[in-house]
């Protein structure tokens, strides 16, 4: 695949993981797992993704648990939440501390994250 950059997309429900890569492919490589977990072996047998976007309610493991888990090992790539709720507190502190740079809400706003990924890779 030529496409320069890769993004991992992290989410339980499998019509977000088909939608987020029919709208991105044609910019990035998109990588998807299904939980935590199979977001972090993702990561571990792709390093160089660039962007890690990852949903807020999973089982086993919520978003913000996966992003610090990935963070510890990967503290260079960025790291968004995507929610289809109300900005939580865990939220507000990952924004406010910088865990995480940004957070997208459900449904995806496709031109919004396209902008905000390309500014995140490009500055």
């Amino acid at each position: 695949m030529s496409n320069q950059y890769k993004i991992l997309y992290v989410d339980d429900e499998e019509i977000n993981l088909e939608l987020f890569a029919i709208n991105f492919n044609d910019s990035y490589e998109v990588l998807t797992a299904h939980d935590g977990y199979g977001g972090l072996e993702v990561l571990d047998s792709n390093i160089d993704v660039s962007i890690v976007i990852s949903d807020m309610k999973m089982p086993a493991m919520n978003g913000i648990e996966f992003i610090k888990k990935a963070r510890q090992k990967y503290p260079n790539k960025k790291y968004y939440i995507l929610t289809g709720f109300d900005i939580t507190n865990d939220i507000e502190e990952a924004l406010s501390n910088g865990l995480i740079l940004e957070y997208f809400c459900k449904p995806f706003e496709i031109e919004k994250m396209h902008r905000i990924i390309a500014e995140a890779l490009n500055g």
